[in-house]
Formats: structure tokens, C-alpha cells, sequence
């Protein structure tokens, strides 16, 4: 068995394969290769993003150099993982829009060091005809049914794309490329990662170990966290924002979200849970240490308790917040609200802004607005106001 400064990377998980190689080359003594491919295919790095993107330093905290996979080239093909229907292609401006913006959310989860950042247009991109004919001939297509989301949608009728099928060829390549030891996913991603083992192998090179994290609910406490489905907490929001929308989780999503996205050790989260299960502990102040520990973890324990304390005086005392952010408005007589509301960082994009006014989840001054423009004179001096927690003040 490992050293047990290595059971903090151990715990977690939710594959390892072939079983017992992980703990074989912890104990090799040797700096590993641990590569992660992400695809920046939205604008930020949620808490469900940072489960493996945490476990990622965890290699790096023993000395492993993470090995960090920016898929500019395959977020252009689209992972077909656990997707029911043809996915919409990103166009190449983009997917380059989304890596500059994700990158800072990446550098608030990952050490500086040991890390390798490579992009996989520099060996995808350039594939020949023939390359791509040789590296599709090692699979055949009864394999790639045997993919539970390729098989539903074939059995269903519904349309698989060619291109989708040679993404996990693509990401397979990825390991070869950079002669990866271990690759981490979650568990959506077991399949294109034993896919990347065979790859290596006919490549005459060690085959990777796979190790796969559990996916972390949506704020819904339901679906996965996702930016498109808009249950997600990014890793960048600020901290009130972070505090208030783990409180609003529901009390089902606590124990995967102590486990999962807090730096609380086993011992301490088993602590929780059964009190919690107990009865001795009231999940609202169990929801209470969640937010601090989770926000704490991303701003520190100052930031978590102002969080908190903001929290309170919104939601229990119903009043503004004491600090709320002034902003310039913009020339001109009319405003365009959802550009507005982008460019403030109240929302993460245009379209986030637009669904967020169809829905009334924007107000100025406690009233909602759904108009996307608006005069300018009828914006100075109030308050905006998005969701129940983000406020700006326009001068």
C-alpha cells in the first residue's frame, strides 16, 4: 500500500483501472505524468469542473506534473459523452473566446508547479489524411456501440455523427501526444479513457492508468452541474454569490458537496453527516459550515464569513447590501441591458443575460425589468439587481 500521505489522493474516486495499478506506481518512486483534458466549451470552471481539477493538484501537492490538456481542437468536434442528440459545433473564434476566459478560473484550483499546459490543435491540427485513416482503423464501429449514450440513441433512431465518433480517437491521441501515466475524468469519461489506453498501447508506450471522480450535482440537486442548464457555481464568482447559492442547495446535495467540494478531511465530513443524520445537527447550519468551508476554500475564512454575514442581511434582515458596486453607465441615451448586465459581470454571457430577463430574475430598484433596452436617465442613481444576490448601483 501507498505511504499514507497518499491517501488524500486515493480517497474520492470513483474508478481506478486495472485495479491496484494507481497504489503500484504511487509507490514507484518516480515523478508521474497525470494528465487532464478539459475542452473549453463554456466560460467558466464551475465546483463541478474543480472535483478533478482538485485531485489534479493533489498529484501535483506529491510532486506528479500535471499535465493539463486545453482541447482548443477537439471542443471544435464536441464531446459526444452522455449526450442524447447531435451536439452544437463551436466555431474555432469561440472556442478561443472561452479558453482566455476559463484560464484564471483553472490558476484559482491548480498549483503553479509542476504543470504543463498544452493545446491539442498542435498535433490534431495537423493530421494528415492518412494519419487519421491509420488511427481510425484500431476500432471498429461495434465497439463504439457498445458506448451506453451511442447505443440509446442508435437503438432510438436518433442520429450519430461521424465526427463524434472519432472524438474519443481524438482524446485518445491526447495521451499519446504527451505520454501520459495516469489520466483523470470523471466518470462520464471512462470510456474515452480506456480508449486513450489502447491507443498508447499499439504506440509501444505503457498504457495509462484511468482514474475517474464522481460528477457534483447541479445547484438543482438533480442534473449535473452545468453552465447550459444554469445550475452551476462558478469557482470565479464572487464570494456572497458563492455563499448564497450553497444555500440554496437542497439538503439532499449536502453530503456529495461536503465530500466533493470542500478541503474537509473523511474523518470530518463522516463527522457531519452523521450528526446530520442523527438529528443532532439542523441542516441549515449544516448548509451554513458548507458555504464557509466551500467559499473559504476559493477566497479564505475572512471572505467566508463576510459572506455570510451578507447573506444575512439580505435574505433574514431583507436589506441591500452595505457595500454594493457602482457602475458607470455607458454613453448614449438608450442602454442594451443584456450587454449591461455582461459587461458588469452580473451574468457570464449575453445569453445567460437574455434568459435571466425572459425569466424575471432582473430587477431595478426591487421592480422587474424585461425590456433588453432601456433609457439611460431611467437607469442612474438605482440599483440592479440580478437574481437574489447580485447588486450594482448605476451612476
Amino acid at each position: 500500500m501507498p505511504d499514507p500521505s497518499f491517501q488524500r489522493v486515493l480517497r474520492n474516486l470513483a474508478t481506478s483501472w486495472p485495479q491496484g495499478e494507481l497504489e503500484q506506481r504511487l509507490t514507484e518512486g518516480k515523478p508521474l505524468r497525470v494528465k487532464l483534458g478539459v475542452d473549453p466549451t463554456a466560460p467558466r470552471v464551475t465546483l463541478g469542473w474543480a472535483v478533478v481539477l482538485r485531485k489534479l493538484a493533489e498529484f501535483q501537492a506529491l510532486g506528479h506534473t500535471a499535465v493539463l490538456i486545453v482541447g482548443d481542437f477537439t471542443a471544435q468536434v464536441g464531446d459526444p459523452s452522455g449526450k442524447r442528440e447531435i451536439r452544437k459545433r463551436l466555431a474555432e473564434s469561440e472556442v478561443r473566446g472561452y479558453v482566455d476566459s476559463v484560464m484564471a478560473g483553472l490558476s484559482k484550483v491548480l498549483l503553479p508547479e509542476p504543470l504543463e499546459i498544452r493545446y491539442n490543435s498542435e498535433w490534431l491540427a495537423p493530421m494528415r489524411t492518412q494519419e487519421l485513416l491509420e488511427l481510425a482503423a484500431g476500432i471498429t464501429v461495434a465497439r463504439l456501440l457498445e458506448r451506453e449514450d451511442f447505443a440509446l440513441r442508435y437503438q432510438t433512431g436518433k442520429p450519430i455523427s461521424l465526427m463524434e465518433l472519432f472524438y474519443p480517437l481524438l482524446q485518445g491521441m491526447d495521451s499519446v501526444a504527451v505520454e501520459a501515466d495516469i489520466e483523470l475524468g470523471g466518470t462520464d469519461q471512462l470510456w474515452n479513457l480506456l480508449v486513450g489506453r489502447d491507443l498508447q498501447q499499439r504506440a509501444g508506450q505503457r498504457p495509462q492508468c484511468v482514474v475517474t471522480v464522481p460528477l457534483l450535482v447541479g445547484t438543482d440537486g438533480t442534473q449535473k452541474m452545468s453552465q447550459s442548464l444554469g445550475n452551476y457555481i462558478g469557482v470565479d464568482e464572487a464570494p456572497d454569490e458563492m455563499f448564497g447559492k450553497l444555500m440554496s442547495i437542497p439538503d439532499t446535495a449536502m453530503p456529495d458537496y461536503f465530500r466533493l467540494a470542500t478541503a474537509l478531511s473523511s474523518e470530518e465530513v463522516e463527522t457531519v453527516l452523521s450528526e446530520l443524520a442523527a438529528g443532532s445537527l439542523h441542516p441549515g447550519s449544516a448548509k451554513r459550515r458548507l458555504g464557509r468551508e466551500v467559499v473559504g476554500v476559493y477566497w479564505g475564512g475572512e471572505a467566508a464569513e463576510a459572506a455570510e454575514r451578507a447573506f444575512d442581511r439580505v435574505f433574514r434582515d431583507k436589506r441591500v447590501p452595505e457595500e454594493v458596486r457602482q457602475l458607470a453607465l455607458p454613453e448614449g441615451e438608450r442602454v442594451h441591458l443584456p450587454t449591461l448586465l455582461r459587461d458588469a459581470g452580473l451574468v457570464a454571457s449575453g445569453s445567460e443575460a437574455v434568459r435571466l430577463l425572459a425569466q424575471g430574475a432582473v430587477k431595478l430598484d426591487g421592480e422587474r425589468v424585461t425590456d433588453p433596452e432601456i433609457e439611460a436617465k431611467a437607469l442612474r442613481g438605482k440599483t440592479l439587481q440580478v437574481g437574489k444576490r447580485r447588486f450594482v448601483r448605476l451612476v
